[in-house]
This record gives structure tokens, sequence and C-alpha cells, in this order.
């Protein structure tokens, strides 16, 4: 039978013969330094997808570099190789405005149609909205009437007054006859007092009649002129553009009720294009009016529109009102309207667009001629 031994048996064995124990030794080797993690090589695939990454974030830095550079570069050759502008000449920056025209009715009601829409092209008198004005004829119809009742009215009253005539004539005739006849003393004096009291009576019977017929014709006055207001009325339903213009809101519906001053439409005024720029004091002072322009759009580079100046403010922008320094002064602006020539426009109705952004050009001295990137250049 074999001996087993305890573990306290063993180790004081390995005491009393002093031999170290290997697995002791080890096992407080491990505890003291624990051995180092080698690192596992990358799997092929990741690491080949992280070497695209990098590739292609350098790629895109480089590209950014480039595109930078080349903004860089066009902006200073904009800059420095830009056609400098002769000394008499002034721009500034705006955007292509139009008036704007409100249509809207002159009296409430309902919208009984609507003509146009939103963008559309229109002409000077063309009709674009209509009112509903049933009531508006009904109350016309009623105004005609009266006025034809008070002709009849004033055809009676004259021809009374015709009779009250014709019977003052005889009552004047009989008073004349007695009046002889008393006078040679065939006739008593109150035969003559009778055909007196028939004249008078003759005579204010003319008289009423006259106050007839003055009235019958001031009745007729009151129905025409009730007559042309209904007219009016019916005639305000019809709404019109007062200019070419092109249709920019539409601000109701068919059918609507609306009232007096509600806006329909709203039109851009297409007979007054022009673009407002703001010039310093040193150029503002020295334009005049009707002095030449030209506009270009940014939309349109190669195309040079004529036009004229029309306005120039009489109140300086940006600055206080009162200034005493000559910086002060030399902040002050000025906005100056340049007009695009109405028979261009004409021209070119259907291109016309406002709130287009461009550059105005002004000429301040007459003499000086236009540089050739600013000749008119408007296609047909």
């Amino acid at each position: 039978m074999q001996d087993v031994k305890s573990e306290g048996e063993d180790t004081a064995a390995a005491a009393q013969s002093g031999a170290p124990d290997t697995a002791v030794l080890q096992s407080v080797s491990s505890a003291s330094n624990p051995p180092a993690t080698i690192p596992r090589p990358l799997p092929p695939l990741v690491e080949a997808g992280a070497r695209a990454r990098t590739r292609r974030w350098r790629l895109f830095a480089g590209l950014f570099v480039v595109i930078l550079g080349a903004a860089g570069g066009g902006l200073y050759w904009w800059k420095y190789h830009q056609v400098p502008l002769p000394a008499g000449i002034a721009s500034g920056n705006g955007r292509v405005e139009s008036d704007e025209i409100d249509i809207t009715p002159k009296y409430a009601g309902r919208v009984a149609a609507l003509l146009v829409d939103e963008g559309d092209l229109v002409k000077a008198g063309q009709i674009v909205a209509r009112m509903d004005t049933r009531d508006a004829e009904a109350t016309l119809q009623k105004s005609e009437a009266q006025a034809r009742l008070a002709e009849r009215y004033l055809e009676e009253a004259a021809a009374t007054s015709a009779q009250q005539q014709t019977q003052q004539k005889l009552a004047q005739q009989e008073f004349d006859r007695t009046k002889a006849l008393v006078q040679k003393g065939f006739s008593t004096i109150e035969l003559l007092d009778q055909r007196q009291q028939a004249l008078d009576g003759a005579n204010a019977a003319v008289r009423a009649a006259s106050a007839r017929v003055s009235e019958a014709e001031q009745a007729i006055a009151a129905t025409s002129h009730d007559v042309a207001y209904n007219k009016l009325v019916v005639a305000e339903g019809v709404l019109v553009a007062p200019r070419d213009s092109r249709v920019l809101y539409r601000l109701v519906n068919t059918g609507e009720v609306v009232g007096a001053g509600a806006k329909i439409f709203t039109l851009l005024d297409l007979s007054n294009i022009y673009m407002t720029v703001f010039l310093p004091t040193e150029e503002a002072g020295k334009i005049a009016l009707g002095a030449e322009g030209r506009i270009v759009l940014d939309a349109l580079p190669g195309v040079v529109v004529p036009g004229h100046v029309t306005f120039v403010s009489a109140t300086s922008q940006f600055t206080p009102k009162m200034v005493e320094t000559r910086s002060e002064r030399d902040k002050l602006m000025f906005r100056v309207k340049v007009r695009v020539d109405p028979e261009v426009v004409a021209e070119h109705l259907a291109s016309v667009h406002t709130g287009l952004p461009g550059v105005a050009y002004v000429r301040l001295d007459p003499k000086v001629a236009w540089p050739a990137q600013l000749r008119v250049n408007v296609p047909k």
C-alpha cells in the first residue's frame, strides 16, 4: 500500500532538505512579473482597408489644397486683371426693381372670376378679374325706371303748365274787355271784380304749374345721378391692369367675399424697370438727372442694358444726420436710381425679371467714352 503525504509534509520536507521547490519559484515569479502581451498580427483584409482609407484621406486633402489654391488664384486674377473704369464713370451693386401695383375693388363684393394667374404678362387695359355686380345691376335698373317715371312727371307738369297758361290768357282777355265796358258804362263794377279774381286765380295756377315742372326737372336730375352712380358701381366690378405688367401675387380665390380696397392681385409695372445703387458723396454730387447709365446683370454678364438716371436722393444714407469731420463725410452714401430705357423693356417684356442682382454704371462726365466692355449689347 502506497503512503500518501500531505502538502504540509512535502513542504516541510523540502525545507529540511534545503532544495528549492521549482513549482513554487515559478509561481512567485509569475505573480511579480506578468508575461508581456505579444501583439497579434492584423488580418490581411483589415490592414489593406486601413491603407486604402489613409490614401483616400490624403487624396481628399490634396484636392482641397488644390481647390483652395485655384480659388485664391482666381480671386487674385480677378482683382488685378479687371479692366479699370475711367475716372468719369461710377458703379454700384443693386437689384433689378419695379413698382408694385395693387389691384383692388372700389366696393365690397364677391369675386366672380379671376382671369389671370401669377407670372402672367398683362397689357394695359386688360381685364384681370370681375366682381359679382348683380345687386348693383338691379339697383341700376331701379334707378333707370325711376328716371323714366320722372320724365313722365315732367311731361305731365309741362302739359298742366300749358293748360294753366291758356286759362290765364283767357282770364286776362275777359278782364280787359270787362274793364273797357265798365269805362263806357256798359258793364258793372261787380263783374269787373269777378274777372279780376278769375285772372288772379289763373296767374296762381300758372305759377304752381311752373313749380311742378321745376320739381319734375329736379327729380329727373336726381334719378340721372343715381343712374350714373350705379353704372359706375357696375363698371368698377371689372378690374383692369392700368399698365403693361406681370402678375406677382394672386391673393384671393374665386367666390371669396372681399371688402373695399382688399388686394386681389399685385402686379409689377414693367414700364418702369430700374436698379437702385448707393454712391458716395464724391460721385453722387457729380450726377445729373438724365445722365447715361448701363446695367449688367450677374446672370447675363455679356449683356449690357442702356439706361438713364431718373432719381438722386436729396438725403444721405448710412450716416448720422449731422457730421463734422471729413472722414464722416466720406461715408455719406446717396441713393441713385438708374432706369432701363422703356424701348428696350418693351422689346423684351417676356425676359424681364425683377430681383436679379447686378451692377449699375453711371457716366459722371458726358465727355468720357464708355469702355468696350460697357458698350450697349442687348440681343434682339
